[in-house]
């Protein structure tokens, strides 16, 4: 142990401890009394002579003269009125390093897959200011994730912060698995926020695999921990990111998802006595997002691009929280439903979909070219329904006829196995023979 950890430890022990006593216990919250702290300091409930076994961690969210409420990091069995609250006068802190890379670890930092963590790992809180927006990187480089779709027509650079929206069960999970084994960042962190259990072995097997775990840092925190846990897991995910990006590291960041985040934060806001403002939301909510969401980017040395997955509720891409987080991030992409009973893999809706630094991180000639596969797109949509009931007659619209006859093209590129691989060099290449095969006709 150096000796600057060694003063600080000898510092935390010499630290005075402050007691109190918990007085109410309803719900997901407890009430402590007689114990002075602050937002978010850890408490340690019981552990002493009133309890048996290990203390139960608890996270203040709230303060109000000597009462202090607090959300458990675990289970409040065997926690009541007289227990003792002690504080620990600080916030929740993680260790990051070099080390992660290729770990499982639990909402709280600690690891899941049977080892220690290594040596060497620096402790540090999970709470950290964004970088200031004049020291910010540019976003002007583009970050290939293997997906042919969004590397041509939805494009992302290295310090990006991009929403993938859709309902349930549209392939958001398999989409993740296959930017995680095909992107071109450097490490790549993956926060499953409430995630089902079972699903969460399925991801690190299945889709994940070996090959896509060696270089990754996986955060899971799954529905039935308590709500403090899935809320810590996203701000983990990301310090553990921000380590490796102040490395001088170019980090891709997925979050699956920010609804359940933001389902979480509800939790705590109204157990903490906050009313709800918006469909059962409370202001808190709307507070945190940006809060987080915003210390991915770029910094003084390397950057985050972060893919933050929106699960929409009832395919409603206007409700509170995907409104905000469309408001927050540097673009979109929606999977649509339809497409996804249709078999068509993955169910990206390119016309739905926007990234707002494509112009910085694609060419002019790129650019020219996934603007006329849009137009394409978009003249195909204005006809598909008449084209169905035989209603269409060819030649009245020329650009529509070119669409059409590209469609099966473009409906193969847009196409692609979970195991397939591409590079943004090749998707550009295919999209541009696709383009080709049919010229336009002259007007």
């Amino acid at each position: 142990m150096s000796v600057t950890a060694r003063i600080a430890e000898l510092a935390a022990i010499g630290q005075p401890r402050r007691y109190g006593q918990v007085s109410k216990v309803v719900g997901l919250s407890v009430t402590v009394s007689g114990l002075s702290c602050r937002i978010g300091e850890l408490i340690e409930l019981g552990g002493d002579a009133s309890t048996d076994g290990a203390p139960t961690m608890a996270e203040v969210v709230a303060v109000d003269g000597p009462v202090a409420t607090c959300l458990p990091l675990g289970e409040l069995n065997g926690i009541g009125t007289g227990v003792t609250a002690t504080s620990t006068g600080a916030p929740l802190r993680i260790r990051v390093g070099a080390g992660l890379r290729g770990r499982v670890l639990d909402g709280l930092g600690r690891p899941l897959d049977g080892s220690k963590l290594p040596a060497g790992l620096t402790e540090v809180t999970v709470e950290q200011p964004p970088p200031p927006a004049m020291l910010r990187l540019p976003v002007d480089r583009p970050l290939s994730v293997g997906v042919r779709a969004i590397d041509t027509l939805t494009p992302v650079g290295r310090g990006q912060r991009l929403g993938i929206f859709a309902g349930s069960g549209v392939g958001k999970s398999s989409l993740l698995s296959m930017i995680t084994r095909g992107t071109s960042a450097q490490l790549t962190v993956v926060a499953l926020i409430g995630e089902r259990g079972r699903e969460v072995r399925e991801f690190l097997d299945k889709d994940l695999g070996a090959e896509g775990l060696r270089n990754a840092v996986v955060v899971v925190a799954t529905s039935d921990q308590p709500p403090m846990v899935r809320l810590r897991a996203a701000f983990v995910a990301t310090r553990i990111a921000e380590w490796f990006r102040d490395a001088g590291q170019d980090v891709l960041l997925l979050m699956d998802s920010v609804t359940r985040l933001a389902t979480a934060q509800r939790e705590i806001g109204l157990s903490a006595g906050e009313p709800p403002a918006s469909r059962g939301y409370p202001p808190s909510v709307f507070a945190m997002m940006p809060r987080l969401l915003e210390r991915a980017g770029g910094g003084q040395a390397g950057t985050i691009t972060g893919l933050y997955t929106v699960l929409v509720e009832g395919e409603d891409h206007n409700e509170p929280v995907a409104d905000t987080a469309r408001s927050i991030l540097d673009g979109h992409i929606v999977l649509d439903r339809r497409l996804a009973t249709a078999g068509h893999f993955p169910s990206i809706e390119v016309l739905d979909s926007v990234s707002r630094v494509s112009s910085s991180v694609t060419r002019p000639d790129q650019q020219q070219l996934a603007r006329q596969i849009r137009q394409l797109l978009a003249a195909r949509r204005d006809v598909k329904e008449l084209v169905e009931i035989g209603a269409y007659v060819s030649g009245t619209n020329a650009r529509a006829d070119r669409a059409l006859a590209l469609w099966p093209a473009l409906e193969a590129f847009l196409q692609q196995d979970m195991a397939e691989r591409s590079t943004a060099e090749s998707a550009w290449a295919d999209l541009a023979t696709v383009l080709a095969s049919i010229p336009a006709v002259a007007a």
